[in-house]
């Protein structure tokens, strides 16, 4: 049996599924509620989708249209992009998400973090955090899709976070997204060391054996990665896969 959460990220623009390079240039990938039902027959262990336009936009997020993800999904399901209310998370929550994923409004709003932890509870807030380097390697906090460089690094901030009441960092790597070369090890083992809450790694994954590098190397608690799930082969041909669990087994991840 798989232990280790192994979940698809999908990114949303417009009523279309996506996915970028570097947080840039999104290539329309197909359908979301399709990409949904496939994912159920391949029994993925939980589902995320970030809105990755919703904050630069300043707009709220699309309720109908989360309800019709929603509806479809029947794994958990964890949903990001322009919450900057209470009330949004609450209808979020009641369209049948499991987990709210913040980012922007939490930087520049932490006690955010807590009113909704003290409202709804740890378990189902996560604090998503985007890291790229700097010239001298120096690894920064960005928020609206990579767009805004913080104050922050991502150990401080991770810790913040927990202090505050996140139930789960989600930590994604700008420089390593839909490359393949593999997560930023040393970043996710920096943040994973500092906090006692799971920290899902996220940003570069190529192979099922990413999976466990960041896992065991890393100390992540469960990994996500987008264009190992949507495209296939060198040529990148769309198409929504997942690996058995025999194949994420010889990955170590039980």
């Amino acid at each position: 049996m798989i232990r280790t959460r192994v979940i698809p990220c999908l990114l949303l623009k417009g009523q279309g599924l996506v996915k970028t390079i570097n947080f840039i240039n999104p290539k329309y990938i197909g359908d979301p509620i399709n990409a949904v039902k496939i994912f159920n027959d391949k029994e993925v262990h939980e589902l995320v989708f970030l809105d990755i336009t919703a904050s630069t936009e300043k707009r709220s997020p699309r309720l109908d249209y989360i309800s019709d993800i929603a509806s479809e999904c029947f794994m958990p399901l964890g949903y990001g992009g322009g919450i900057r209310s209470v009330k949004q998370a609450e209808d979020i929550f009641n369209r049948g998400v499991e987990k709210v994923i913040i980012n922007s409004y939490a930087v520049e709003n932490p006690s955010f973090i807590r009113e909704l932890a003290d409202l709804f509870g740890s378990q189902s807030i996560v604090v998503s955090i985007d890291v790229k380097k700097n010239f001298f390697g120096k690894y920064q906090n960005y928020t609206y899709g990579g767009k805004t460089k913080t104050s922050w690094d991502p150990v401080t901030w991770a810790q913040e976070a927990e202090r505050l009441g996140a139930g789960e960092i989600f930590l994604n790597s700008i420089d390593n997204d839909g490359t393949g070369k593999g997560y930023d090890i040393p970043l996710v083992k920096s943040v994973s060391d500092s906090v006692s809450i799971p920290v899902v790694a996220c940003g570069g994954a190529g192979t099922v054996g990413d999976f466990g590098k960041a896992v065991h190397d890393g100390g992540a608690s469960a990994v996500a990665a987008g264009s190992m799930f949507v495209y296939y082969g060198k040529h990148r041909a769309v198409l929504i896969n997942f690996p058995d669990d025999e194949e994420l087994m010889s990955a170590g991840l039980k």
